[in-house]
This record gives C-alpha cells, structure tokens and sequence, in this order.
C-alpha cells in the first residue's frame, strides 16, 4: 500500500497519508502495535518515494518503514508502560457515575450530597458506599467543559449549575 497507493495516485490528495494509514491494517489484524511516521525525517521520506516513483525501486521506502516502525514499537511500550492501570471501582459504577453526575448538573437547585446519597445508597453494596460516594464528588469537582459529552450534558446546563454554585458560596 505505502508503495502502489502513492504512486498510482487514484485520489486528487491524500495518497501519501492514506497509504501509511493503510500500512497499519496488516499490523492491527496481528494485534501489532501501531506505526507512526512523526519522528520520521521528512527528507527521508521525500527520498524514499522519489525512489520509487523515479527509479521504480522500493528498498529505501521498505528500510525507512522498517526503521520507522521499530521506532514506533518502542515508542508505543514507553507510552503503554507510562499509563495507569483502570480505576476497579470507576469501571464498575461508571454508569452510576454518569446518572449522577448528569442529574446533579441538569438539577442545580437540588442538593448534591442528597443526589449521591440517594442515587448510591440504592445501588451499591454499603462496603462500597463510601468509596462511590467519594468517587462521584470527585469527578464533580473535575468536571469542566471538555468532558461534558461524556456526561450527556450541554454546555448550557453546565453554565447554569457553575452558577448555581457560586451562588451557594
């Protein structure tokens, strides 16, 4: 694809970026990690398809791939390695999490420390209480306008309940 898709050029634009787009395909099926092209020269590049479509030879482009995915292999299990394990308890109780954080936010003149005790005491076993409890404050104190989706909120919503609570300050 990196070779054939480029040079044949079948679309007005994005030829190159869908042929290395389409070089992840094969990798993905193999549970591979996947290939970046960020940290490759550009040069490099530009040589490595001139190559190809000049002289019709593709051993600078299959090197440069080669080289730019082991680059991109470890680059990918630095990344892993760096990331945090899963919250247990945030996967668990995350659509109580969300209930609750979205009824808060479209109720504002009701209290929200009534909202969460309600809505946890229902559903979860009292050994969990206190942690869901504290889990749910939390995110309410984190949320802000970028994650408002995730909540099913608007932006309108959110305004009215900031208020609502700088009001009750």
């Amino acid at each position: 694809m990196m070779v054939h898709l480029p040079y044949l050029q079948p679309f007005a634009d994005i030829n190159k970026r869908t042929s290395r787009l389409a070089a992840n395909l094969p990798l993905f099926r193999a549970n591979l990690c996947p290939l970046t092209f960020l940290d490759v020269p550009e040069q490099a590049y530009s040589r490595a398809t001139l190559g190809v479509y000049e002289m019709t030879r593709v051993e600078l482009l299959r090197d440069l791939y080669v080289w730019a995915y082991e680059r991109s292999a470890h680059e990918y299990l630095a990344i892993r390695q760096e990331l945090a394990e899963p919250d247990p308890l945030r996967l668990e109780w995350r659509d109580l999490l969300k209930k609750s954080i979205h009824q808060i936010v479209t109720t504002p003149a009701t209290d929200a420390l009534t909202i969460i005790n309600q809505r946890v005491d229902a559903d979860v076993p009292e050994l969990q209480r206190t942690a869901v409890k504290a889990l749910i404050v939390e995110e309410l104190r984190r949320l802000h306008e970028g994650v408002l989706a995730r909540y099913g909120l608007r932006p309108s919503e959110f305004a009215s309940w900031k208020a609502a609570q700088a009001n009750k300050d």
